[in-house]
């Protein structure tokens, strides 16, 4: 949408985003409210996408077109996609060769009326067992890979006890989130086993340095487990060298990889993609932020600035900022512990107050960012 200055004149452009994928609801049986019929009681929408991220998505939509010809420079409201599997769309948007380039992203993930100013990121890592697959009636001549998964998991613990951590966005962490086997007929020794971690990093973390302290921290437990008589009783079986990638060349290796997705766009265009969502922080002095703050206010109107926190979960920013270096902030109405529940839902009565908000942020930070 073109601003009353117009964003090529030299006014600041405004990027307004919410993702358009939401996470699968899971069983409808378990929600108070079924998860898609829209359902208003007790002053709150209820329902998957309620607050993460329909409801915002709605507000920034509306806020924009109430903009029009207002606004000193430029707004773009953006909708991209795959943000919970990594963020392909703002990635894709912003990329380097001819992406956008606003001069400050406003990402509408639930707030609670505070200003967002950045959150750890999200890394997929998986570490893959490699046995030797046989029928579970000889399990003497198999080499079970699950055999191997609780020095995987020794070694996950302690790398969970040694994680690195940042006055504002508080400590990273890393949990197992999944074993996955394969065969995965329940008579045959499966000869691969796969342990998916959530890792939760801080800015600056690289996927690079994060495999690396995968591999160091489980190699002693895989060393240990040889020297103790290995899987089966049999020195020296069930544990072969901690690999960068690939497979070992012998039936009982270990491979640290990041897990990777092909995701599929509407359009037919596949990418394999990373599971990787950028952290980042913006400085909490920064003119845009103080001038979001000032803003916003507080919802009870006793004329104190807005709260400014980091999100506890990832979001596009990751991309927007923590990559492509444009100053970000969040804000929106909801509670960020009721996304991703079955009691997802959205005071109306703070949507209301939401939209009002931000007809007066988005010219604030155009201003702070150097509009008129």
């Amino acid at each position: 949408m073109r601003g009353g200055g117009g964003g090529a004149n030299g006014s600041p452009t405004v990027m307004l985003s919410c993702h358009l994928d939401m996470v699968a609801a899971g069983d409808p049986e378990e929600w108070e409210h079924p998860p898609f019929d829209g359902m208003i009681a007790g002053g709150y929408l209820h329902g998957r996408g309620a607050m993460d991220i329909k409801g915002p998505l709605a507000i920034q939509t509306h806020v924009a077109a109430a903009l029009k010809g207002r606004a000193a420079g430029d707004i773009i409201v953006a909708h991209p996609v795959f943000e919970e599997r990594g963020g392909w769309g703002m990635d894709h948007l912003t990329r380097p060769d001819g992406g956008l380039r606003p001069d400050v992203v406003i990402i509408g993930e639930s707030t609670h009326g505070d200003i967002a100013i950045g959150h750890r990121g999200r890394c997929e890592v998986e570490i893959v067992a490699q046995g030797l697959a046989g029928h579970a009636s000889a399990p003497d001549r198999a080499r079970n890979a699950l055999d191997l998964v609780p020095a995987i998991l020794a070694g996950v613990r302690d790398l969970a006890a040694r994680q690195q951590s940042d006055d504002v966005l508080g400590a990273a962490s890393v949990v197992a989130t999944g074993i996955d086997a394969v065969p995965a007929s329940l008579n045959v020794i499966p000869d691969r086993a796969t342990v998916t971690l959530d890792w939760r990093i801080l800015p600056g973390d690289t996927v690079e340095t994060l495999l690396a302290r995968v591999r160091e921290a489980i190699r002693p437990h895989l060393e240990r487990m040889r020297a103790g008589g290995g899987v089966h009783g049999r020195a020296g079986a069930g544990n072969g060298p901690v690999t960068n990638a690939g497979r070992t060349g012998r039936p009982d290796g270990v491979e640290v990889r990041a897990a990777t997705e092909r995701q599929t766009a509407y359009t037919g265009i596949q990418e394999d993609r990373l599971i990787l969502s950028p952290g980042f922080l913006m400085d909490p002095g920064d003119p845009i932020v103080t001038a979001a703050a000032q803003a916003i206010g507080t919802r009870n109107g006793n004329g104190s600035p807005a709260r400014v926190r980091p999100w506890t979960f990832a979001t596009d920013g990751g991309w927007t900022c923590g990559v492509r270096g444009i100053p970000t902030i969040g804000f929106a109405p909801g509670e960020e512990r009721h996304a991703h529940t079955n009691t997802e839902r959205l005071s109306l009565d703070e949507a209301r107050w939401g939209y009002g908000r931000y007809l007066e942020l988005v010219p604030a930070v155009q201003r702070a960012a150097g509009g008129p």
